[in-house]
C-alpha cells in the first residue's frame, strides 16, 4: 500500500504483536520532528548564575551598589551567589559577614528566596539566591531598583577609626 500512495513504511512499534506500522513520507516526518526539537530549544530558559564579592569591612554605599546590581540580577531571572571574603584576621568578623547576608535577604525577599542559606566555606561566606516564581499575568516590573527615601543599610564595617 505504501509503494502505491509513494510513500514509506515507517515501524511504530516492533516489539507489540503484531507490529505496529505507519504510512507515512518519512523526509517530512523528520522534517517536522528537528522543526519540534528547534522550537522547544528555543523556548528552555538558560538560568545564569552571577556572583557579588565583598568583604566584612565593605562600606555603606559600596553596599547598596552592590545589593542593586544583586535585585537587578534577580529582576533579570538569573540567580545571584554572594560572596563575603575574609582574609587574614577579618575572619574573626564572621558575625558581621552573616549580618550582611541577612540584610540582603531581607532587602529582596520580596522578589527572591534563598536558595542556599549563608554558609562558611573556608574563609568564605556564600548564600545563593534565587528569583522567586513569577505571578500570572506579570511581567517585568515597572521600576527595576526603586529608589529610597532614606538608606535601608545600616553600617556593619568594623574598619572604622573609632576608638
Amino acid at each position: 500500500m505504501a509503494r502505491d500512495r509513494g510513500l514509506d513504511l515507517m515501524e511504530i512499534s516492533p516489539t507489540a504483536q503484531p507490529p505496529v506500522c505507519k504510512i507515512c513520507d518519512y523526509g517530512k516526518f523528520k522534517y517536522e520532528k528537528k522543526k519540534k526539537e528547534q522550537v522547544a530549544k528555543k523556548k528552555q530558559t538558560v538560568i545564569k548564575v552571577k556572583e557579588v564579592q565583598l568583604r566584612p569591612q565593605t562600606e555603606e554605599h559600596d553596599l547598596e551598589y552592590k545589593f542593586k546590581n544583586v535585585r537587578q540580577f534577580l529582576l533579570d531571572g538569573d540567580k545571584a551567589k554572594i560572596t563575603i571574603m575574609f582574609r587574614g584576621r577579618e575572619i574573626t568578623y564572621v558575625d558581621q559577614g552573616f549580618k550582611i547576608m541577612k540584610q540582603l535577604s531581607e532587602l529582596v525577599k520580596d522578589i527572591a528566596v534563598v536558595e542556599a542559606t549563608p554558609k562558611l566555606e573556608g574563609k568564605k561566606l556564600i548564600m545563593v539566591l534565587a528569583p522567586a516564581a513569577k505571578k500570572p499575568g506579570g511581567g517585568k516590573s515597572e521600576s527595576a531598583v526603586k529608589p529610597a527615601e532614606k538608606s535601608p543599610i545600616k553600617a556593619v564595617g568594623g574598619g572604622s577609626s573609632e576608638s
